[in-house]
């Protein structure tokens, strides 16, 4: 079995410094230029980095400090693929009963190249400055597709969906293998599609755009196994999913049923981080499906709310799972990353290296180690 995913883990994104978010509106309104800005987030990744050793965990990530969104930066990064700053059909809601929506909607206008490294630099500064293993987060490409289906595919460009995904996979290949050239051993695919495809109402809509939400998961799986097919041993892959994380927001809810026999059973990665810090998520039956040779990391820690949660409570609910997973295949972390766009949640930073210190406390008195 690879090493990672570890006992006590993480999503990813980490909130952003006040001094970091007022560099990116300078740079926004022409105060600073791309060098000046960069040279901040350097600083600010380097802090990061620091709060995350601190914190005991042995993979640490750039908190994804120079992207606005999770997924639109990377996604923006392949030719033929634009931010229409537009809304999805679905609203993120909040414990207070309010309700929102991110101006995060992709489409796709030509054709989807991969004519230059996206992130790869990104990987190569983190990895400079930790000893630990740096982790690397890119989004799944399914999340554009699920948010409008076949309507967000230009039909001029793509007259047939199966070249656009032959394309996507193709760029997506590329990137992995100079991420894994350049040292990286640890990939996480973070797609929210699976867990939206559990919410009644989202797999209403999917259907309302002309899909249909049954055969979209096993499209999904397909996609990403072609993502990662014929990776070097070397390179552990784990895929994240949520139900929606914008500032302490959420976006889906229902078990992992309608989706667990799909997951589990096909996607062929090392590990799955899971939310299951709310009942949103439904119970850990869905666990019965995962194969013997994957790891699972529960995201029983809350990245969206400063409450602290207790050790006892969560050796209790590692000892749930442990009935559907052996205890040697289960990990521990947050449900989320602390900010899934720059706006991050509604949580203050020490609370966020709390939350992380935790997730390592458990994981060393649970299994007797945090790696």
């Amino acid at each position: 079995m690879s090493l990672a995913p570890f006992r006590a883990d993480q999503v990813g994104s980490l909130l952003r410094p006040d001094y970091l978010k007022q560099a990116r509106e300078q740079k926004q309104r022409g105060e600073i230029t791309a060098a000046q800005l960069r040279a901040v987030e350097d600083r600010a990744i380097r802090e990061a980095v620091k709060l995350q050793e601190s914190a005991g965990l042995a993979a640490v990530t750039d908190g994804e400090f120079r992207r606005a969104f999770w997924h639109v930066d990377f996604l923006e990064g392949f030719d033929g693929i634009v931010w229409t700053h537009g809304d999805y059909a679905v609203k993120f809601k909040g414990e207070g009963g309010q309700t929102a929506r991110t101006s995060s909607m992709l489409a796709v206008t030509g054709k989807v190249k991969r004519s230059k490294p996206i992130m790869v630099d990104h990987f190569a500064y983190l990895k400079s400055v930790t000893s630990r293993t740096p982790k690397f987060c890119i989004p799944s490409p399914t999340y554009l597709h699920m948010r409008g289906g076949r309507k967000v595919i230009d039909s001029t460009a793509y007259p047939d969906v199966a070249e656009f995904w032959r394309d996507i996979v193709q760029g997506y290949r590329e990137e992995i293998a100079d991420l894994a050239a350049a040292g990286c051993n640890y990939l996480q695919l973070d797609d929210v599609s699976f867990a939206c495809l559990c919410d009644e109402h989202i797999r209403a809509q999917v259907a309302q755009d002309g899909e249909s939400p049954a055969q979209l998961a096993s499209l999904y799986a397909d996609i990403i196994n072609a993502i990662v097919a014929g990776r070097d041993s070397s390179l552990s892959v784990t895929m994240h999913t949520c139900r929606g994380n914008a500032q302490s927001m959420w976006m889906a809810e229902g078990g992992y049923d309608p989706v667990a026999e799909v997951i589990f059973g096909k996607i062929d990665v090392d590990g799955f981080f899971l939310e299951f810090d709310t009942e949103r998520a439904g119970g850990f039956e869905p666990l019965r499906f995962v194969p013997r040779n994957k790891k699972i990391v529960l995201g029983l820690v809350s990245s969206k709310t400063p409450e602290m949660e207790t050790k006892d409570d969560l050796k209790r609910r590692i000892d749930a799972a442990a009935k559907y997973v052996p205890l040697e295949n289960l990990c521990l972390s947050p449900q989320c990353g602390f900010a899934s766009s720059h706006h991050g949640n509604r949580v203050t930073e020490d609370i966020e290296r709390r939350k992380l210190a935790l997730c390592v406390e458990v994981a060393s008195e649970v299994w007797g180690t945090a790696h």
